[in-house]
C-alpha cells in the first residue's frame, strides 16, 4: 500500500469544488504539491487534465474525485476514508502526445496533450490536409473539417464524438480521425502505432485556415503540424479498485 500521510488538494473553481476543498482540508490537512504522497484534484475531466499537465514534474500520482459532470478520468466523490482509498487505489501511466506547430508568420509552438491533438478548420472553407506518416505521405489531399490524433486515454473524448474507435489503454497505437471528411468520402481514419511521428500540411492555408489544439493549448493560422507521443512523461492516474481505465473504456463501449 502506497504512502499517502502527505495530501496535496487541487480544486476547479466551481462551487462544489471549491466547498469540497474546504471540507476536505479541514478534515486531512494538506500539503503543497511537491512534498505530497499523492494529489487529489477536485472538479471534472477538464480539470483533471489541467492537474496532470500542472504536476507533471511532481512524482506524486493524481487521484481525482468527480465533482463535475461526466468525470471519465475521475472517481466517485467521497470524504470518508480518502487515505485508505488511495493507498488501495490502482495506478494507471499514460504518455502525453507532444505538438510541434508552425505558423503562418513562421512561429513555432509545442504543447503537450493527454487526451489528443485535433486540427480545426478556422474559416467558411473546409481545411485541405495533406497526412505524412514517419516521413511517408500517406494522403495527398484530405478535405475536412478537421482532424485528430488520439491516444487510448483520449479515446472516449472528442475522438468517439467524431466517429472514431474506442482503444484499449494498453493498447500501443494512437487513432488518427476526421471530421465531417467530404474527400476521400467519409474517411473514418487509420490507427497508428504508438511510435509513428504524424505530420499534416495545411494546403492553401491562406484561403483555408486552420487551427491546432493541443488539450486546449490552441495556435492559429498552422501551416503545419507534427504529433508523436512523448514516452519520457509518464503522468500517473489513480483509481479506485475495478474502476480504472480499462474497465472505463470496455464499459463505456456497452453503455
Amino acid at each position: 500500500m502506497r504512502q499517502t500521510e502527505k495530501i496535496a488538494f487541487r480544486a476547479s473553481d466551481t462551487d462544489a469544488a471549491q466547498k469540497a476543498l474546504a471540507s476536505l482540508e479541514r478534515r486531512y490537512g494538506g500539503v503543497l504539491a511537491d512534498q505530497a504522497d499523492v494529489i487529489v484534484a477536485l472538479g471534472g475531466d477538464g480539470f483533471m487534465l489541467q492537474t496532470l499537465h500542472s504536476t507533471m514534474d511532481n512524482e506524486a500520482p493524481v487521484y481525482g474525485m468527480n465533482c463535475g459532470t461526466i468525470g471519465f478520468l475521475m472517481n466517485e466523490f467521497s470524504e470518508k476514508d480518502l487515505p485508505k482509498r488511495l493507498g488501495e487505489a490502482e495506478e494507471e501511466v499514460i504518455n502525453p502526445l507532444r505538438m510541434v506547430a508552425e505558423d503562418a508568420t513562421g512561429g513555432h509552438h509545442e504543447a503537450l496533450a493527454i487526451n489528443e491533438v485535433s486540427l480545426l478548420r478556422a474559416g467558411p472553407q473546409a481545411a485541405k490536409l495533406r497526412i505524412s506518416v514517419d516521413g511517408k505521405v500517406r494522403m495527398e489531399e484530405l478535405v475536412c473539417d478537421g482532424a485528430l490524433l488520439s491516444t487510448p486515454a483520449g479515446s472516449t473524448a472528442y475522438n468517439y464524438s467524431a466517429h472514431g474507435p474506442i482503444l484499449p489503454i494498453g493498447a500501443e497505437v494512437l487513432a488518427l480521425t476526421a471530421m465531417a471528411a467530404f474527400r476521400p468520402r467519409r474517411w473514418r481514419g487509420a490507427l497508428l502505432p504508438k511510435t509513428a511521428k504524424v505530420r499534416f500540411d495545411v494546403l492553401q492555408s491562406a484561403k483555408r485556415p486552420v487551427m491546432a489544439d493541443a488539450d486546449g493549448r490552441s495556435v492559429r493560422n498552422v501551416r503545419w503540424v507534427e504529433i508523436q507521443s512523448e514516452p519520457e512523461i509518464a503522468h500517473k492516474i489513480l483509481f479506485d479498485p475495478g474502476h480504472g481505465l480499462e474497465e472505463r473504456l470496455t464499459r463505456e463501449q456497452f453503455t
